[in-house]
């Protein structure tokens, strides 16, 4: 499978103090919420790409800052509280730089790329703790995508679509965070809705594409193969529709390395759909039908021409390989034997997609 990892955002360092210790009703556990964002500051410091278990103890990490920011919120927000909120949030000084701003490593941890490049990456900062909420959560959303990726690399399928789709769950709830009173929200792409809202279907079209693979590993039909295929496809072209709505200020600054693991993606699963659906037809004995679906695809593939990763290349290179080896195959067949007319490209079916892949809701732990 294609990987992309997406850079985390980055962080400065704040200190709660000991106002903020609380204890556990139940099982009289003290709780320090400083020593939890450090944890949290320490996890997006090392690299975890494609080690399980590092991967892991991030998402615990996280999910345990996010319990203790959600009650230190729900605390501040009280009535009686609210002054001494005020003053000690200023204090604070929240500060986080946007991860999609910055120098990521590619799939075969060799070369250097970035999602936005602006000319510095500077840090912003905000005196609202939703601000806060907002980047634990999208950090929460990305680690759990690498999750996803590792137990790709471990064959582990069903796993990595839950994954997938909870992480698609994480970026749609975090759409939904209330922000009006942020400043220079242009400037953070973490912040904005059509980025959040791209990467959950982003995620979607990922797991959608390990449950496609693992259905070939199963043997499925063809016809229903084709189907699961386009729907990745599906998938990333509304991804794309969403990074180049009207209303993404950040369009501009979308790398070449970014679009191209997404175009990638779905011109990838458009060829193996075609593939599987000209193996459809031809046991359904449309043989023309097949080989003027193969000749569509090797053409549309022949479009793809430029590759920001060797990995990528190769993955794909292969694939059309096999779909020519394919046309050429039932070519031969044709002339020997079947002597099917071959229909022009406007009578051929078109490619059908099935997305079966839903997102899981994330559920506020407050």
């Amino acid at each position: 499978m294609l990987r992309y990892f997406i850079p985390i955002p980055k962080t400065k360092q704040i200190v709660f103090g000991n106002v903020f210790k609380f204890t556990d009703k139940e099982t009289k556990t003290e709780f320090n919420i400083s020593l939890s964002r450090k944890q949290v500051e320490d996890s997006n410091n090392r690299s975890s790409h494609g080690i399980e278990a590092i991967v892991r103890e991030d998402l615990v990490r996280i999910k345990a800052y996010i319990i203790f920011l959600r009650y230190m919120i729900d605390h501040m927000n009280k009535p009686c509280n609210l002054e001494i909120s005020n003053r000690f949030t200023k204090n604070l000084k929240i500060q986080w730089s946007s991860g999609l701003n910055l120098d990521c490593k590619s799939s075969n941890g060799l070369s250097l790329a970035r999602i936005f490049q602006p000319k510095s990456t500077p840090f912003f900062q905000s005196e609202d703790m939703l601000f806060e909420l907002h980047m634990i959560l999208f950090i929460y959303a990305l680690k759990l995508r690498e999750k996803a990726m590792a137990l790709v690399s471990k064959a582990d399928m069903v796993e990595s679509t839950n994954a997938y789709r909870e992480a698609a769950g994480v970026f749609d709830y975090v759409c939904k965070i209330g922000h009006d009173d942020w400043s220079s929200i242009e400037k953070f792409p973490e912040l904005t809705s059509p980025v959040c809202s791209s990467l959950k279907l982003l995620c979607l079209a990922e797991g959608q594409a390990v449950t496609a693979n693992k259905a070939e590993e199963k043997g499925t039909s063809a016809s229903l193969l084709a189907k699961l295929h386009y729907g990745v496809t599906q998938f990333v072209a509304e991804a794309n529709a969403s990074l180049s709505s009207k209303t993404n200020t950040q369009v501009k600054k979308l790398s070449s390395r970014f679009l191209d693991y997404v175009s990638t993606l779905g011109a990838l699963h458009e060829l193996k759909s075609g593939k599987h659906l000209a193996e459809s037809l031809e046991s359904e004995g449309e043989l023309g039908e097949a080989i003027g679906v193969l000749r569509r695809a090797v053409g549309r593939a022949k479009m793809k021409t430029k590759f920001r990763d060797d990995t990528w290349k190769s993955i794909f290179k292969k694939e059309r390989e096999k779909v020519t080896t394919m046309m050429n195959k039932y070519e031969c067949l044709n002339k020997t034997m079947m002597l099917q007319r071959i229909p022009l490209e406007a009578d051929l079916p078109t490619l059908q997609g099935d997305k079966i892949v839903k997102l899981i809701p994330y559920i506020d732990t407050k």
